[in-house]
């Protein structure tokens, strides 16, 4: 299963926002994709932050309450480092990882330019798994 790289498995086409995105717009974004939440990043294409379905829940509630609807992705996104993973990676990592900690969405960064080139979620790395096992017995 080391054998097994995450770039074979994450999505190539996650969605990303960027800072100045309204909340709303985001909302939209995730409710279309089914993604749980998504990597914010910069022109550059590097992750500067992450926003998941609780960050915007809670955007919602408080402009609810004030009866307003301006905030930002930057206003409400995870400012901190963001666990990332490499495309590089064995997928036999990632779950390691991926029990030890809570995140469900993994941006992804290509080995060398440190830019983000997918994002891979625990039920990509379950199907993995569920695929290893799969080939394992068939060859049996």
């Amino acid at each position: 299963m080391q054998s097994m790289k995450v770039s074979v498995f994450m999505n190539r086409r996650p969605v990303v926002f960027t800072e100045q995105l309204p909340v709303e717009a985001a909302v939209e974004r995730l409710l279309q994709s089914r993604q749980r939440g998504g990597p914010v990043v910069d022109a550059a294409q590097r992750v500067i932050g992450f926003l998941s379905e609780q960050d915007c829940l809670a955007a919602m509630l408080r402009g609810t309450y004030h009866n307003e609807m301006s905030a930002t992705v930057g206003d409400c996104m995870y400012h901190g480092d963001v666990l990332t993973v490499f495309a590089d990676d064995s997928i036999a990592d990632v779950a390691q990882r991926m029990d030890a900690n809570k995140p469900k969405v993994y941006p992804v960064l290509d080995d060398e330019t440190k830019q983000l080139v997918g994002v891979i979620t625990r039920t990509d790395v379950l199907a993995a798994i569920d695929s290893f096992f799969q080939d394992s017995y068939r060859q049996r």
